[in-house]
């Protein structure tokens, strides 16, 4: 087991970059990650290998799944279940967790 204090906000900066991941913790399909991703930038469809979870720490983006769109703001979580085709639009400069389990 391991112990460690992190600070989101301070996690992962994206230098130049328009879209940058980084896996904090990893187990089979499950896994915590942090993404960063700059306003009016699109992560394209794709789907989850498990259900999954999106918090966003800063800014806002918007969920896209099929005709439906959910927007998400500081704060906020989202939860869908796997094999949800889905993309990702940065409304903001954005920072947010995806967890899967």
């Amino acid at each position: 087991m391991f112990f460690n204090v992190l600070k989101a906000k301070e996690l992962l900066d994206l230098d130049d970059m328009k879209f940058k991941r980084e896996i904090l913790m990893e187990n089979n399909d499950s896994n915590l990650s942090i993404i960063a991703i700059k306003k009016n930038e699109i992560i394209d469809t794709h789907t989850s290998s498990a259900d999954a979870a999106v918090y966003v720490i800063d800014g806002e983006i918007e969920l896209h799944f099929d005709a439906e769109k959910f927007k998400v703001d500081k704060g906020e979580i989202l939860m869908f279940k796997k094999d949800t085709e889905h993309k990702v639009l940065a409304l903001k400069d954005s920072k947010f967790f995806l967890i899967k389990i």
